[in-house]
């Protein structure tokens, strides 16, 4: 419900970097009130800006304020035919009507040019929005994905040994062999072609939540790099965010990406983080690895399909 409902909102485009702004402050906000999952985090809304090839130009995202100016609610898209909902909990009773606006503005053409597709990740146990969903006729698909959290400051802080001649450490992103080679792990670890050198690099020099200190590789014997953790901080919320976890296929079950994990949970405490999330898919060695740490399941969601 609205926590004044006598207050109308208003939706309007994203136009400035101030708006830009006011929207990472509300994902903070929504972080310290719902689940993590429940709405992006800000190295998500980083990556959606400075993981392009124009980081300058502002992200399409439709902005909802109440009358007095506040923000509390928000529609990113970051693939065609997607929306993706942050809304305050507090003003819920808006979520039809940015259904509706998606629907009309970030749908694409279904096979045809007289049919069309959209879909919106929700969470499992949103049977608020999961209702408005089913009345507009959309279906449940077969992708999901999860958001694992992990309390900090309640634990020993363990460093693990690399072993076998890898070494942990920072990478370099002014350096452009590094920046080559966090691009082809990326696209080797994921399957993908599209990670470049200037991609990262970008994201690097311009994303606030980037931390040149948590940013983290094994280096293997022979120079390449064989894993990466990318750990952000929202010090606004406290929180330490993993964003990307990869480790090269010639590399894996060596326990790379679980030292670069705890390496870097112990820079984020010593920060001041008081937890930590990881977003993932179904993989069971992924969300092995998490469980192992000490990380559990906060939010699990499924993405929601209408074609009409």
């Amino acid at each position: 419900m609205l926590t004044d409902p006598s207050l109308p909102i208003v939706g309007r485009r994203l136009r400035s970097d101030a708006d830009w702004w006011r929207l990472r402050g509300l994902l903070s906000e929504l972080g310290a009130l719902t689940p993590p999952g429940f709405a992006w985090n800000v190295r998500r809304l980083d990556g959606r800006r400075f993981s392009t090839v124009n980081p300058v130009s502002l992200p399409a995202v439709q902005l909802w304020e109440t009358r007095d100016g506040r923000l509390v609610a928000a529609i990113c898209d970051e693939s065609p035919g997607e929306a993706h909902l942050q809304v305050h909990p507090g003003f819920r009773v808006v979520e039809p009507e940015l259904i509706g606006w998606a629907e009309h503005a970030l749908s694409e053409p279904a096979g045809d040019a007289t049919r069309h597709r959209l879909e919106l990740p929700v969470g499992e146990n949103d049977e608020l929005r999961l209702g408005l969903l089913r009345e507009r006729g959309y279906e449940e698909t077969p992708s999901c994905g999860a958001t694992y959290r992990l309390l900090l400051g309640r634990r020993a802080s363990p460093r693990r040994r690399l072993y076998g001649g890898y070494v942990l450490r920072n990478t370099q992103p002014t350096d452009p062999l590094d920046c080559r080679q966090i691009a082809g792990l990326l696209n080797a670890a994921f399957s993908r072609t599209f990670h470049t050198p200037e991609e990262y690099a970008t994201f690097a020099r311009l994303a606030p939540s980037f931390r040149a200190d948590l940013d983290l590789v094994a280096v293997a014997p022979d120079g390449t790099f064989a894993a990466y953790v990318g750990a952000s901080y929202d010090e606004a919320g406290r929180r330490g965010i993993l964003e990307p976890v990869c480790t090269a296929p010639g590399h894996r079950r060596r326990g790379l990406a679980r030292a670069l994990i705890e390496e870097g949970l112990c820079r984020l405490e010593a920060r001041g983080a008081v937890d930590a999330v990881v977003e993932t898919g179904s993989g069971a060695a992924a969300n092995a690895l998490y469980a192992g740490l000490g990380f559990t399941e906060s939010y699990r969601a499924t993405t929601w399909r209408r074609v009409w």
